[in-house]
């Protein structure tokens, strides 16, 4: 047996001095800071603060068919670096993508042996896969995504209510989440309406203007209506319209089991602050302006949008197409930063560790049917911990992200919040800067 112990350990309850002892990859017990009588190791952490291994729902790993653009060996390097002890891999950008049991297992053949965190799978919800859906269940997937406008990449279509209509009482017997990519895509408007196609250094504005939040507000509405006509529990990923939160906080109200999230990049960006040409910040649904920034953090504070998970999109840098905004993929790549930036702007909202375990670990681990193993710290979970100093700040250098390609938005930023170690069933797999148990992690 071993204890790791903090005097800032992020339990249930709060947080408190505590030693947290563990067995066989598991915590068997929470014990008082100074009780490790009897242990064959003790790791004192000092005053780190120590909190459940935050559990990404919302990565795209891409491997295999699009490896050059990420794979689970940088994907899970990355994870690691950054406190991020579970992923659960999102079933497109991969070829073939996860919407048949034959997907799922070239998925998992190429993660087997390559992974330094904990993996899990999303399915997929296409056009036509309906049969699919219960074999992939039985398989292990944790639940099933869909797109309701065009996905970016040919092999993974966008669905209709139709479609949704053959889906959703599949999922209701067998008791899963539906994620969402929630827009209408009559109300996206074209590139060339919002600005010339052609221009280079294009403004920012004119990728905005292309996907208003009207758009993700009519779509939510309507998933909505059909969570509560099938009871299906129906997550929609990657909030980024204010505009909708009351459309959600009142079917919450209501009982609908509807449930949101919202990423780093949405509350840490401004839409007015982003460079022209700069394309390293598109992504989909977009960064939209302060005011809608701050209705996300209400919506946190709130309880309307309950998880913050990345939608790691990474790709080649060319594929960023600098300087156009029509032709770039709409990707931020920001496993290894989400809990250095949701920290430093959560920290200076008033909010704690405890909110960012909430965010972060606990619900995401719940979303995914995890949380009998995963995302808290106490009896019987299994011992995935990340220690960070709360007050080390630090500024980004590309260079030294873990993830295959190096550009981000976060570039140069000044962040709060530095992970120090972290533990993947007890063990030691991130150690300041560097990897120390390759291959650590299993798919769950």
């Amino acid at each position: 047996m071993i204890v790791i112990r903090s005097t800032r350990v992020v339990l249930p309850e709060g947080v408190q001095p505590a030693s947290i002892h563990i067995a066989d990859g598991r915590i068997t017990r929470i014990l008082p800071h100074a009780e490790t009588a009897d242990v064959r190791q003790v790791i004192d952490l000092e005053n780190l603060v120590v909190s459940p291994g935050l559990v990404d729902t919302h990565v795209h790993v891409n491997e295999p068919g699009r490896t050059e653009w990420e794979g689970f060996d940088t994907a899970t390097r990355a994870a690691a670096a950054g406190g991020v002890t579970t992923v659960v891999d999102m079933p497109l950008n991969s070829i073939p993508a996860t919407t048949s049991v034959a997907g799922l297992q070239a998925k998992q053949a190429a993660a087997a042996g390559s992974c330094h965190v904990n993996v899990a799978f999303w399915g997929g919800v296409v056009p036509g896969n309906a049969s699919d859906l219960e074999p992939l269940v039985d398989a292990g997937v944790c639940g099933f995504k869909c797109f309701l406008a065009p996905s970016g990449v040919e092999e993974f279509r966008h669905v209709d209510e139709n479609d949704l209509r053959q889906t959703l009482p599949i999922l209701a017997k067998r008791n899963v989440p539906l994620l969402v990519h929630a827009e209408t895509p009559a109300l996206l408007k074209s590139f060339t309406a919002a600005g010339s196609p052609h221009q280079t250094n294009q403004p920012y504005a004119t990728y905005l203007a292309t996907r208003p939040p009207e758009a993700e507000v009519d779509a939510i509405r309507m998933m909505i209506r059909l969570a509560e006509e099938f009871a299906v529990l129906t997550h929609i990923v990657h909030v980024s319209a204010g505009a909708a939160l009351e459309d959600l906080a009142r079917a919450q109200s209501d009982g609908v089991p509807v449930t949101a999230e919202t990423c780093p990049h949405y509350l840490t960006f401004a839409a007015e602050e982003i460079p022209d040409g700069a394309t390293e910040f598109k992504c989909a649904p977009p960064i939209r302006d302060a005011s809608n920034r701050d209705a996300l953090w209400n919506g946190l504070q709130d309880g309307v949008l309950g998880l913050i998970v990345t939608d790691h999109s990474p790709s080649p840098v060319a594929l960023k197409t600098p300087g156009d905004f029509k032709r770039a993929w709409g990707g931020i790549a920001s496993l290894e930063l989400s809990l250095a930036a949701v920290w430093t702007s959560a920290s200076a909202r008033g909010f704690g560790p405890g909110d960012i375990a909430r965010w972060m670990s606990r619900a995401p681990s719940a979303l995914a049917g995890l949380s009998d193993r995963k995302g808290s710290i106490a009896p019987g979970r299994d011992a995935d911990l990340v220690a960070w100093d709360p007050d080390a700040e630090f500024a980004v250098d590309p260079c030294n992200l873990q993830q295959r390609h190096k550009h981000t938005p976060y570039a140069g930023r000044r962040l709060r919040g530095m992970v120090r170690k972290t533990f993947v069933c007890g063990s030691l797999v991130w150690d300041g800067d560097r990897l120390l148990s390759p291959s650590s992690g299993r798919l769950l």
